[in-house]
């Protein structure tokens, strides 16, 4: 009976985990579904004032409204190409289109993560973005390299060595 329990309360607790969201077993530090999450308002240590977190937030805010109808697009696309290879007879030329699909809507992605990333950089003071250089290996809080802001060593962000792309 003993036995029994235990197999139950383990199985229960595999059933909550595996239907919980990525984030909320992620560890600290929020983060959003996707393309390198840069939140410098949420790093220690940098003494922002009052005018860079809004305006951080407000950087950050426009960034995730203006990349949310590429994710939306991944989404589909990944959605269409599971659906592809699970066909009696996968289709090369269709998957490989729909391939380079998603690599197009990756590429504006990390293009777009990249330019907020070096706007969100504008708004330090030179010691701040010095400072911020030291967490990891340049990239900067959120993308999952060297020990970074998170702090803890090895890959940060979804458990990849990438800016956290779902999947891939």
């Amino acid at each position: 009976m003993k036995k029994l329990m235990t197999m139950i309360a383990v199985i229960a607790v595999a059933a909550v985990l595996a239907s919980s969201p990525a984030e909320a077993r992620r560890g600290w530090g929020g983060g959003y579904q996707g393309e390198g999450y840069y939140d410098l308002t949420a790093a220690p240590g940098l003494n922002l004032t009052a005018e860079q977190v809004t305006t951080l937030n407000a950087l950050r805010d426009a960034h995730l409204r203006d990349v949310k109808p590429l994710q939306d697009q991944m989404y589909s696309k990944r959605g269409e190409l599971r659906n592809l290879w699970l066909e009696r007879t996968p289709d090369q030329k269709k998957i490989l289109a729909v391939q380079k699909d998603l690599q197009t809507l990756r590429d504006k992605l990390y293009e777009k993560g990249t330019l907020y990333r070096l706007d969100a950089q504008k708004v330090l003071s030179p010691e701040q973005q010095a400072q911020v250089q030291t967490y990891g290996t340049g990239r900067g809080y959120g993308y999952g390299y060297g020990k970074g802001m998170r702090g803890h060593g090895g890959k940060g962000m979804r458990g990849h060595g990438g800016m956290g792309m779902r999947g891939y």
